[in-house]
């Protein structure tokens, strides 16, 4: 058998490659092989950092009676959905329509023309609570394809022309407009839970694009509610478990595994969801001053840096939930979790009674096996500042000599974009130079390695080797978000530059012509059974909406007509769906108040170093009106548009607002600018 996923990118592939089962990774030659065998394909599909994968790898894809069995009777293909996301969401779509249900592992059956025609997740070794066992799942399949091979082929048929009229056209819907934007938070006032300041629900994902637009919300329109929102949900999700309270950083969910009982996170920490989450935080902390703001977002990017950053300079994709509890059995969240004993033999009895009080570590547990999650009940009383710091730094101390959560090298360029956005502005905001360089670091990367001669991105590169798989929408929207955050923070045109040349290829390759709606991929991009298409923000920006914040910035900070019609266009989605579900398009909901609001434009000259210039452009970049673009510069520079034709004022260091095609007369003062981008609809 030869090993086929050896020279992959991807450590998830990687993972498989020493596996029994005869796999093959997502290419025609597979497709190929199942014609020329007369055989279905079975595609699975996962990510490094999925425990169900994990499992289903060790109980099935590991054991030779099962994998001989998928070798005789199926082409087994395995995909990282992190590395080709446009495969994951066209068969995604597929699960979901037809079981109701989807996640991951994937498990999909289709004919050698890549027809979709049996689904599953995650299939146990033996039947267990209703569900049947793998074995039996492939029995089934195979029986069916020899036997009832006319059904297979109706049944494949049928779902493939349902999921090719799934069509979006955003051409009638118009620009969202400010009764759109109040229904949309009308709606997540519905289904917030005022006791506990989280949504709805049993399993609770942060919401941090929702978390934006209320904070832009608010600054635009003055909204208290869409305030105390933000900063309800934000207040929850740090001081509960979701996240590290030792040393940082956001797990992926947490659950109520009981009613009433404590939440459990999900243990793997993503890099989107930090890049997320930390650019959030300093915005709160931008909007309101917060100390528990301020903390939390230099916290989650110096976990960025001290844990994902890769020797090349980019970040890595996700840390595991599960490790080695110790005894060599891989278990999740072990890394993390502490005991009341555990607590004495680190701190001492005195201070491992105040430290299981101060992050509830409790007899019983609030995990397994007696096990606790650190987090912050409510607290009576003061608290000694000093203290809470000195025990933070020894359970540190400590967990870092257990063994560690592996870790998904994977370079994405989307997730590495958001992880450029938030350092950037997080190092501008609290004076840490040191992000800053961070970010320029991935962006250098992405830039060096992911793009080529033609701006054409890779999605994936690993060890400083870029993978072969080709950049999707969201790769080009995000990437340019972090150019043009770069931009703004550094002054700098070339950042500006590098976001021009992505987001032409998004009018050109990405966006339907006629519609204005936007595919994920590009149109000379392999073709699937469908081009996918999905508006819906979920766990990150769709492409959709990210793209439309890009182009809006683009066209902010340069007057092209073409990017801001694009943009335009595209938030047409957010019209129809921001008051229905606006938990599901809150990055759309955010670039749409961006656009009611201007955004507005803002250079800011003078001579580096001089103290009034390093006054201005701090107040510049700390301005809330949403989505307002910043340029800094010298008098009359040609390294960014909106700094020509803008001179000193009485030799003094100025700053210059515009929106809407008008400009406010130049300030020297920044408290004069401070009120220009704060004021709602000033």
């Amino acid at each position: 058998m030869s090993n086929r996923l050896a020279q992959a990118t991807s450590p998830y592939l990687l993972q498989h490659a020493d596996n029994p089962v005869d796999w093959w990774p997502w290419e025609p030659d597979a497709f190929e092989e199942a014609r020329r065998r007369d055989v279905p394909v079975f595609l699975s599909v996962g990510y490094s950092a999925c425990h169900w994968c994990h499992v289903m790898a060790h109980e099935s894809f590991e054991d030779a009676d099962t994998a001989a069995y998928m070798n005789e009777h199926f082409v087994s293909v395995k995909v990282d959905r992190e590395e080709r996301p446009d495969v994951d969401a066209v068969y995604m779509e597929a699960v979901q329509a037809a079981t109701g249900q989807g996640g991951w592992p994937m498990s999909v059956f289709m004919t050698p023309d890549g027809e979709p025609f049996y689904f599953g997740t995650y299939f146990p070794p033996e039947p267990r609570h209703g569900m049947p066992s793998f074995r039996q799942v492939l029995e089934g399949v195979h029986s069916a394809w020899t036997s009832r091979r006319d059904e297979v082929a109706e049944v494949a048929g049928k779902i493939t022309r349902d999921l090719a009229e799934r069509e979006l056209s955003t051409a009638d819907a118009g620009s969202p407009t400010e009764e759109v934007q109040a229904l949309a938070l009308l709606q997540l006032a519905r289904d917030i839970d005022p006791a506990t300041g989280w949504f709805k629900g049993d399993t609770k994902f942060p919401p941090s694009m929702v978390v934006e637009f209320l904070l832009r919300h608010h600054a635009r329109a003055d909204s208290v509610a869409a305030l105390e929102m933000a900063e309800e949900l934000c207040g929850a999700m740090a001081r509960s478990s979701l996240y590290d309270q030792a040393a940082g950083g956001f797990h992926r969910y947490v659950l109520t595994p009981r009613p009433g009982g404590p939440l459990v996170p999900h243990f793997e920490k993503m890099l989107y969801d930090n890049a997320l989450l930390c650019r959030v935080y300093a915005h709160l902390w931008r909007a309101t001053g917060s100390e528990l703001a301020r903390r939390v977002a230099l916290e989650t990017a110096d976990f960025l840096v001290r844990e994902l950053r890769t020797a090349e300079g980019g970040f890595a994709s996700a840390l595991d939930a599960d490790s080695d509890d110790g005894s060599g059995r891989h278990v999740e969240g072990a890394y993390y979790v502490w005991t009341p004993a555990q607590l004495r033999e680190v701190l001492g009895d005195a201070d491992a009674e105040l430290a299981a009080r101060y992050f509830g570590v409790t007899e019983e547990g609030t995990f397994e096996e007696g096990a606790s999650v650190l987090q912050l009940p409510r607290q009576e009383g003061a608290v000694d500042a000093e203290k809470v710091t000195s025990l933070r730094e020894r359970l540190l101390a400590a967990r870092a000599g257990r063994p560690a959560p592996g870790r998904d090298d994977k370079v994405v360029a989307a997730w590495n974009g958001l992880a450029v956005a938030a350092l950037a502005e997080t190092g501008a905001y609290f004076d840490r130079p040191d992000l800053v360089e961070a970010a320029i670091g991935a962006a250098d990367l992405l830039v060096r390695l992911h793009m080529d001669e033609h701006a054409r991105l890779a999605r994936t590169s690993k060890d400083g080797r870029a993978g072969a798989n080709a950049g999707v929408l969201e790769d080009y929207a995000d990437v340019a978000e972090g150019f043009l955050a770069l931009a703004s923070v550094t002054g700098e045109g070339v950042w500006l530059e590098f976001a021009g040349f992505l987001l032409d290829h998004v009018l050109a390759q990405f966006t339907d012509a006629e519609s204005g709606a936007l595919y994920d991929t590009a149109a000379d991009a392999e073709q699937l059974i469908r081009r996918p298409q999905d508006p819906t923000d979920n766990a990150t920006p769709s492409g959709w909406s990210a793209a439309a914040g890009a182009l809006l910035s683009y066209a902010a900070q340069t007057g092209a007509e073409p990017h801001r019609a694009a943009a335009e266009r595209a938030l047409g989605v957010v019209k129809s769906l921001g008051p229905r579900a606006p938990r599901f398009i809150g990055w759309g909901l955010a670039v749409a108040e961006a656009l009611l609001d201007g955004p507005r434009e803002v250079a800011v000259v003078g001579e580096s170093g001089d103290p009034a210039m390093t006054a201005l452009r701090r107040t510049a970049l700390l301005g809330t009106a949403p989505g307002a673009v910043v340029a800094t510069g010298v008098p009359e520079s040609d390294e960014l548009p909106l700094l020509a034709g803008r001179p000193l004022v009485d030799g003094r260091p100025a700053a210059y607002v515009c929106r809407h095609f008008v400009c406010d007369a130049p300030t020297t003062d920044p408290e004069e600018l401070r009120e220009t981008l704060v004021s709602p609809n000033a």
